[in-house]
């Protein structure tokens, strides 16, 4: 990630001389899997842990790259955004202690983060998304400054030839679009890599699709954002649409995106499975190769097989097969890319746990899948546990019915305990990390739930804002204890911090539910809604849905009182409104917005972006509230 000459395809000549080398990589990767050169036999075990840095008001902090120069620690490394971590963990042979190894080597490697960010009044949060974030991070300048990452961002770009569009919709409604990738840095997960041979990779991969559904209903720690509802898991839809380049003609054609489940089963090698995504992906960015892999392998050498790996790194599959080569030996595994982060390591090594025991325990009347099943099925579990989580009614395997329960704890546990058991590891470790499951799915609470009932107990007290920093003080404060997302108390209002934490921009404290009103509506109208919604301001716009005006109680009063009643009757709001009100933009502090209006004399502030775009509005009511809150806050202490 992150290499130096890394480029976007700039010549022909330059895309020629990488495909090339990309055709040579597969077929080197078919002579060795002939020969029987890559490792079987053994299953060794991997984990990557992405991460997000917070600054002391729990809002992403953009210092990634001094905090990996300070650190100079080998396991850590960059991710796409300048607030985004990623932690490598060593890989290790899948049994005995394994698990307790990869676990205790994770808490180490926090451990020093920890230390190293403290004096920076830093702290690091294990979420899928982060539940402060906002519109606002999602700028190129928080972009890792890395050729790689601004190189992803050009090909994608161009790819599109528009802005993404983002739609998603659970108990709220999100509907916007970014003119970047950088929506993907909203995501953080925990991925877990397992060895497999060449000689049953199809049925391991397989497998890995079958249990895909299930295992994330158990797991899912992602459902907000910008301080909406959506989904349980959201970033599998925000992934997915924040990486695709289809245009709509594509869509008719039914092209697949970047990011997917699949389209149907694996029914020949790992090598197909590349040929096929060759075939239907166009390269994103190339670099230049030095290695020949065919000359490599006519040395006697294993090859690095890099353009295969590059290009296969630019395809996110939520079960992603990967080559590797250590040591002159080369292997396969399968990475698991659907599974969040948090909300505690003991969580993630739950999960770690559960979906290896899953994988190692695979029964043998599952192991031709791709002969007996429905694909169509697989996918349909998948996206009903996006959406409802442990909520979700699955169709398993054997054709029957299963609430997300039943078939978690009556028929998956038992199978990822018994392929625990055959690859010896530790029966305490089995026993520690498979009741996490098992004690999450019996109480039904996940990481997501945990968050939507935080959310649900605080949404009367306080701002959206506050909600969103006090639930993400909740996830920091809590997982630092190290104890299962399912024991934990809900967040509370006063751990969102001090009222410099809460109320310091305007964005933390404005209206986004707002009553418009178009500059050709009859006037008459604007006053019957001031009264029904008990509002003083009502903000006008056109037909571009462009802020162009604004009425008040006060100018409406001042033009009725001044007139003959059949003189008013057909006016229109744009023969009345303030045209051009004084605006304010969402990263105006609070304190120069209270100044402005009393410079003016007004009691209203829309708030605009991108000059004419209308996303919220302040009034002297909100700074009502902040003093009622930051008053009350003062006499308690």
């Amino acid at each position: 990630m992150g290499e130096k000459n890394v480029r976007k395809e700039s010549t022909a000549g330059e895309l020629k001389a990488f495909m090339k080398h990309l055709i040579k990589d597969i077929r080197a990767l078919e002579i060795m899997i002939d020969r029987g050169m890559i490792e079987e036999g053994i299953h060794r075990i991997g984990a990557e842990q992405e991460l997000c840095l917070i600054d002391k008001t729990y809002r992403p902090a953009p210092k990634a790259m001094d905090v990996l120069k300070e650190l100079n620690h080998p396991k850590f490394t960059h991710e796409l955004s300048r607030f985004n971590l990623e932690i490598n963990l060593d890989p290790a042979e899948f049994t005995g202690g394994a698990l307790k190894g990869m676990e205790d080597q994770l808490k180490e490697c926090l451990d020093c983060l920890r230390v190293g960010l403290t004096p920076h009044d830093l702290d690091y949060i294990l979420v899928g998304i982060l539940p402060s974030i906002r519109l606002s991070d999602m700028t190129l300048e928080n972009l890792t400054p890395l050729p790689r990452y601004f190189a992803l961002n050009e090909r994608l770009s161009d790819l599109r030839g528009e802005a993404y569009e983002f739609r998603i919709e659970g108990t709220d409604e999100l509907i916007t679009k970014h003119d970047s990738l950088m929506f993907e840095s909203c995501n953080t997960s925990f991925q877990i890599h397992f060895q497999v041979g060449a000689q049953d990779f199809t049925s391991y991969y397989n497998w890995a699709q079958a249990i895909t559904g299930p295992v994330l209903s158990a797991c899912t720690n992602s459902p907000l954002l910008f301080g909406r509802r959506l989904w349980r898991e959201t970033r599998i839809a925000l992934f997915q649409q924040s990486t695709d380049t289809r245009s709509n003609h594509q869509y008719t054609r039914e092209d697949a995106p970047r990011v997917l489940l699949g389209k149907s089963w694996l029914t020949g090698s790992i090598v197909d499975l590349y040929k096929e995504d060759i075939a239907r992906y166009r390269v994103l960015i190339s670099q230049d190769m030095d290695e020949d892999s065919l000359e490599t392998l006519k040395e006697g050498k294993i090859p690095n097989l890099g353009a295969l790996k590059m290009h296969n790194g630019t395809i996110y599959k939520w079960n992603r097969a990967c080559f590797g080569a250590a040591s002159g030996i080369a292997h396969l595994r399968i990475e698991n890319r659907y599974i969040p982060s948090g909300p505690s390591v003991l969580d993630e090594m739950a999960n770690m746990t559960f979906w290896l025991g899953l994988m190692h325990g695979m029964p043998d009347e599952y192991r031709n899948l791709n002969r007996t099943h429905d694909f169509d099925v697989i996918k349909a579990n998948f996206n009903r546990a996006c959406r409802m989580g442990m909520g979700s009614m699955f169709r398993w395997l054997d054709d029957k019915a299963y609430s997300a329960r039943d078939l978690l704890i009556n028929v998956l546990l038992p199978i990822a305990r018994d392929g625990l058991r055959k690859a010896k590891i530790h029966e305490k470790d089995i026993t520690r990390f498979l009741n996490v499951i098992e004690g999450r799915v019996e109480s039904g609470n996940s990481g997501s739930q945990w968050i939507l009932n935080s959310f649900d107990k605080l949404k009367n007290d306080g701002t959206k804002d506050e909600i969103m920093l006090a639930i993400t003080a909740g996830i920091a404060k809590r997982q630092k204890r190290n104890t299962p997302v399912h024991k934990w108390s809900l967040s509370r209002i006063n751990e969102a911090g001090s009222w410099i934490n809460r109320y310091w921009r305007i964005d933390q404290i404005m209206s986004v539910n707002l009553i418009t009103v178009n500059e050709n509506d009859l006037l008459d109208i604007v006053p019957n809604i001031m009264n029904w919604r008990e509002i003083r301001y009502v903000l006008v716009e056109n037909d571009k849905n462009e802020l162009v005006g604004l009425l008040t109680s006060g100018n409406l009063i001042r033009y009725y009182s001044t007139r003959l009643t059949d003189e008013t009757q057909d006016a229109l709001v744009k023969d009345v409104m303030i045209k051009k009100p004084i605006c304010v933009t969402p990263d105006t502090l609070t304190k120069d917005a209270i100044s402005l209006m009393r410079k003016h004399k007004i009691g209203c502030l829309p708030v605009v972006r991108s000059k004419k775009e209308l996303i919220g509005i302040v009034t002297e009511h909100d700074f009502v509230n902040v003093a009622d809150h930051f008053l009350q806050e003062f006499l308690k202490d």
